[in-house]
This record gives C-alpha cells, structure tokens and sequence, in this order.
C-alpha cells in the first residue's frame, strides 16, 4: 500500500544492460524512472510518461474503431439501378486513418523499449525489472507483435488506393467487398488492443477514470461507438442488399435473353454509356427492386429504411447521423422493432444485434450505475444515518429542543466534511505522507495562534501532526466549570464565550469571548508540563460554549502529554511567558488580583482621610473645651472678687449668655469622646461594602528548564 501510495523513487533490483547481464550481476539502484530512461534508453512499466502514453494510446485506439467503420459510407447510390463511390470521402477518412497508424506503430516502438518485472522475481515485492533491451525484444516478439503488426498494417489504404485501381475488375461492388472484408478483418485485433490496455491502466493509475463523471463518459462513448459500428454495417448491408436485387434481375434478364444486362451497367461509371441508356430505358430492374414497391417479390426486410427515406442516396453527414440513430435505437431495444425476412443473412444480423445489444445495454446500464451512485454514495449514506437518528430519538422521546439540537449538529457537520471521514484516510496513510498533509492543513492555521507563533518550527510540526478537527454548534457547551479536561481546542473560525464563577462562589462572575486565534483548556497544558503529573485530568476552571458555528483544532492530553515529554523546549522560559499572556485563565486572575489591590488601596485612602478628619475634629473639640474652662474660671473669678461692684451693673441677657457658652461646651466634649471611641472601633473593624471574593491562582507548571 506504501509503495503505491508514496512517491519516492521506488527501489528495485534491475538486470542492466547486456554487459551486465553477461557477467551474472544485477544492480539494486534507487534510480528515478526519468534517469534510467536517460542512461539506459528503457522505460519503466510504472513511470509517469508510460502512464500518460497508455491514455493517449487509448484514446488514439477508440478514435480508429470509430474510423474504420466509416469505409462504409463511400459507396452509395449515384443514380438509377448503379452505384458509385464517393473518393473525397474516401480520401479524408483515409487521412485520419493514416495517422492512427502512426500511433499504432509508436506504440510497437515504444514496447520494444519498455522494461518488464522477470515473473521469477514476482515471490516478494514488486520484483526485478529486467532492462536487457534484448530480452525486451524477445519477449515482445513471443507475445503481443503478432497482434500489433496486425492492427497497425494500412491494409484498407493500400488495398483501396493500390490494389482495386490496378485490377482489371475494379467495379464499385468489388471494392465495397474487398474493404469491407479487409476493416471487418482488421478491426479483431483492434478491439482486442483495448482490453489489455484498460487492464495496464488500471493496474498502474488504480483506475482509467479518475472522476465519477468521466467514468461514466467512457462507458457512454463505447457504447455509442457499438451504435456506430452496429449503423456503418447495417447501411453496407443495406447497399449489399440492394445490389444483390440488381444483380438477381440482371441476370433474369440474361436468361430470358431479351435484354443484355451487363455487370458494368451497375457501376454509376457506366452513366454515359449508350448501351446502358438504351438499357435503362427498356429493363425492369429499377421498378422490382424499388423498396416503395409493394408489389415486388424481392423483399428488403430490415434494409428497406434505408431507401424508402433515400439515406443511400443522400449526402455523408445525413446518412451517418441516420445510421447512427438506428444503430442506437436497436441496439437499446435488443432489435425488437425489426422488420426480419426469411433471408439467412438478415436474420443472423438481427440474432447477433439482439445479443450484443442485450450485453452491452446491461454493461452499460451497471457501469453507468456504478459511477453514478459512487458520486451520491456519501450523500445516501448521510440520508440513511439521519433517518436512523430520527427514528432513534422519536423511540427514545427525546424532548423537542434537544431533537433540534441533534440535528443541526448532523446538518452542521455534513455540511463541513461531506461524509468523509478524515481520521481514516490520514490514518491509512504512511508516516511521512501523513506529516505533510497535516502541515498543509494546519500549519499556517496553527500560526494564527498567537501562543504557537512563539514556537519553532520542529515543535509545531509535531503537534500539527497530532491535531484532530473538532466542530461544535450553537449553544454546545465544551466544557463545564469542574468538570475534567481532556483537550485543548484551537479555534480557527467562530467564536466561544468562556465564564467562570471561582468554583461557585457567591457575588463573583467572569464573562470573555474567544474568538479566532483563541485557545480554551489551557490546564491541561499546565497537567501536561508537571513532571509528576497523575493519571486524574484537571478540572476546568471555566465554562466555555459555542456562541456560533465553530470549526476548531483539538489537541487531546494523550498527544499533549507526549509532546510535552518529547520537546523540552516547551519548558522554556519565553513559552512560559507566552503561556501567561495569553491564557485567559491567568488573565481573569491578573484582572481580579488588581482590582482586589486597587480595592484595598482605595480603603486605605479612605481610611487616612478618616482619621484625619476625625483627628483635626477632635483637637477642634479640645481647643473649644479648653477655652470654654478657661472662661468658667475667669468668670468665677470674676465672680467673687467685683461680686459686691458689679452685681447693680450685670443684666440678665449676659447671664443667659454665660449660661449657653457652658452647655454648648459640654455638649462638644461628649463629641469628641463619642469620635474617639468610634475611631478606635473603625481601626478594629472593616466594612463589609470592601470585601472582595479570593481568586485563586492558576497553578504554575515546572519551568525549571530554559529552552
């Protein structure tokens, strides 16, 4: 399957040239096919140049069966009881005859030059491809010259245009006969040719079309080339038939030995001729071989057509067309609508157009089927799964809403991967195949994440070659906060919402959007980086579901794990860094880490303003109370010294005015002890309004190595 698949240069054992051979010894080289037709003059069986020549020789021999037939068509009906033969006709086709020849006789050249396996060496492998170019030669000579030379000889030319013109009885009914024989002869080996060839095609391409379409092209091509050949020879029929009547009533005519009726009158040569005009004038044989002529005894049968609507008579291109179209209408009624006599010839025609027409018509319709169905096999088997699926989830009563979702996941990923399922074909493939069809794939979508563009290119590749397509619909949720994670997803078109609630803590919620570049389940790249890890997955730590119709790369933990203990340049510092910046988790924690320390300085602001107001109102309250005693005490002395002076001279407004300043006093000292004491509780207590739920910290892989 490898050596098939793959196209390296192939390694064989090759049996070199005759001094090679002479002296026992076989070269096992690794040459390219192209270098050892260069070196050696041979070519390999199984080279791109003789896969393209078989192709064309294929088509060079469908186009000389279509060819051959046409000989058919250059005798006609020139006139009254003669026929002629039409020479530009004949001239054209022999032309285009002439240069299939040539293709014919490449071809013989070519097999005289091209290398084959020795059937000896056949046991193991694809054994020893022999380069003798005289073996070469004798093995052609003992198996497929005979029939090469065969079908590459010019005989219709040389006969038509050599041998007829130099004979003494060169009429136009000879010549029908002789070419007739002669393509009827050589178009055996002609057809035969095709048959090995197809086989050679397919056992170095796998197969002769390389689309549905053209396969069933093919097929179609080769049974109207049966319609064409079946309508050439029912028209040289036809022609024969006609001048057999001809023929018969001339020579009753000679019996009766009232009219002399001569071969040559036959011949449309003869139009001038005084003998036949006088001849024409008097005979018979016109009105009783007149298919329109019920009357008649002579009976056409199914030949009659063709001169009841005058083809015979008419010009190349009606007459072909006609015979084609009755060629085709038989040969798909397996001669149904014939009109038989009880002439032997007829009824053998009709027996062998019954048969054939049968076997190709089946052939036809099965390969037609075949290359048909092989373009809607896929879209059958989509059909088949769905309304598997349906009746699956009507048995299992599944709720309406979950019905749906089913379906556009089925529609969803039908319209993404047309049934063809990627994994196995890649799987099937060789190692080094495989890698690079994955690069091709993923490498340059790979490169859109930002984390991967940090790495090299050793790196990438191995990870691209263990990346799986993953599709998600709307409203799939990936993964859920807790639950375990076994992959990382890439995404590559679509977007995802990605939240978390810190393990369901109260007051606490984070909301992102991932968008192409994006990648999710980032802690199974931080399990996959411990030297200890376990066998448990990581849990998630957020919940990520598809907004839109998202295509993605998976990377499960298996391959991560693998990769991870393969390439300690994943260990390095610069990915370590990357790996922050760019995962969202570590990023919803730098986030929240500094709105909790922005928080905090915030309180501590508010706190110093605080305290410092409370400060500047306590020593007001001091300042206030300390001049309000001073006051009272130099009131009191006042009081008693200026008592007996002053007691006619005070009036009761200052005493009520004494009286106010010492409450208003007291009143601002239970103030500041009241401030005092709240102060001290504030600096013990914090308020409830600040406090920020913990986030915890993502945890840190051992990047103890630099890369």
């Amino acid at each position: 399957m490898d050596r098939i698949i793959q196209s390296r240069p192939f390694r064989r054992q090759l049996i070199g040239s005759s001094s090679d051979s002479a002296t026992g010894k076989a070269a096992a080289t690794d040459e390219h096919p192209n270098y050892i037709l260069l070196r050696y003059q041979i070519l390999d069986p199984d080279s791109d140049i003789v896969a393209q020549w078989n192709r064309v020789f294929l088509v060079t021999c469908l186009i000389a069966l279509f060819i051959d037939p046409l000989y058919f068509y250059t005798s006609s009906v020139g006139g009254p009881a003669c026929l002629t033969s039409e020479v530009s006709l004949g001239v054209v086709i022999t032309f285009f005859r002439t240069v299939t020849d040539l293709f014919f006789l490449l071809h013989m050249v070519l097999k005289f030059r091209t290398a084959y396996v020795a059937p000896s060496s056949r046991v193991f492998g694809r054994g020893e491809l022999v380069m003798d170019a005289k073996a070469i030669a004798t093995r052609y000579l003992k198996s497929d010259f005979v029939i090469d030379l065969a079908a590459t000889l010019p005989l219709p030319q040389i006969v038509m245009w050599l041998v007829i013109p130099a004979t003494r009885n060169s009429r136009v009914d000879h010549a029908n006969n002789t070419i007739a024989l002669l393509v009827l002869l050589q178009y055996v080996p002609r057809l035969f040719l095709i048959f090995p060839l197809n086989q050679r095609i397919i056992k170095t391409t796998g197969v002769v079309a390389k689309t549905a379409w053209a396969g069933a092209a093919y097929n179609l091509i080769l049974y109207m080339l049966a319609s064409h050949v079946l309508g050439s020879t029912w028209y040289l029929l036809s022609i024969g038939r006609q001048f057999s009547c001809w023929k018969s009533e001339c020579a009753k005519e000679n019996a009766s030995k009232v009219l002399t009726c001569l071969p040559i009158f036959l011949d449309c040569n003869s139009l001038n001729d005084t003998k036949r005009q006088h001849w024409l004038n008097v005979t018979h044989v016109t009105s009783k071989c007149d298919p329109r002529n019920e009357n008649i005894k002579f009976k056409f049968g199914m030949f009659s057509d063709a001169f009841t609507n005058d083809v015979a008579s008419s010009h190349f291109f009606a007459k072909y067309f006609y015979c084609l179209w009755w060629g085709l209408r038989n040969l798909s009624s397996y001669g149904q609508t014939l009109d038989t006599t009880t002439y032997i010839g007829e009824t053998l025609f009709c027996i062998s157009t019954c048969i054939f027409g049968l076997i190709l018509f089946s052939q036809l319709i099965g390969n037609m089927q075949t290359y048909l169905q092989s373009m809607t096999v896929r879209l059958e088997e989509w059909r088949i799964k769905r309304r598997d699926t349906e009746e699956w989830m009507r048995r299992r009563q599944l709720p309406p809403d979950l019905q749906e979702r089913v379906r556009r996941f089925v529609q969803y990923k039908w319209l993404a991967t047309r049934g063809v399922n990627e994994e196995s074909i890649l799987h099937s493939l060789p190692i080094d195949l495989r890698r690079e069809i994955q690069q091709h794939l993923c490498l340059s979508l790979v490169r859109r994440v930002p984390f991967f563009s940090q790495m090299d290119d050793q790196l990438l590749d191995a990870i691209c070659e263990r990346l799986v397509s993953s599709l998600c619909t709307q409203g799939t949720y990936i993964v859920r906060e807790d639950d375990p994670v076994n992959e990382m997803l890439f995404i590559i078109r679509g977007q995802l919402e990605s939240s978390t609630t810190n393990g369901g803590r109260s007051g606490f919620f984070n909301s992102i959007t991932l968008k192409p570049g994006d990648f999710c389940g980032e802690e199974l790249l931080t399990w996959a980086l411990m030297p200890s890890s376990s066998l448990n997955m990581p849990s998630s730590t957020r919940t990520v579901r598809a907004l839109t119709e998202v295509e993605a790369f998976a990377l499960r933990a298996e391959d991560l794990k693998f990769v991870a203990g393969q390439f300690k340049r994943l260990h390095s510092k610069k990915l370590q860094h990357a790996f922050r910046y760019y995962s969202h988790q570590w990023r919803t924690w730098g986030a929240c880490l500094i709105q909790v320390a922005w928080r905090r300085f915030q309180k501590r602001k508010l706190a110093k303003r605080s305290i410092a107001f409370r400060d500047s109102l306590s020593s007001y309250a001091d300042s206030v109370q300390q001049e309000n005693e001073y006051d009272i005490e130099l009131a009191e002395e006042n009081y008693d010294d200026d008592s007996n002076d002053d007691n006619d001279d005070m009036s009761s407004a200052e005493c009520m005015n004494k009286t106010q300043n010492l409450g208003a006093t007291i009143l601002a000292s239970k103030f500041a002890a009241n401030t005092r004491r709240g102060v001290q509780k504030g600096q013990t207590s914090k308020p409830s309004s600040l406090k920020m739920p913990k986030l915890f910290k993502p945890d840190e892989p051992d990047f103890s190595m630099d890369g």
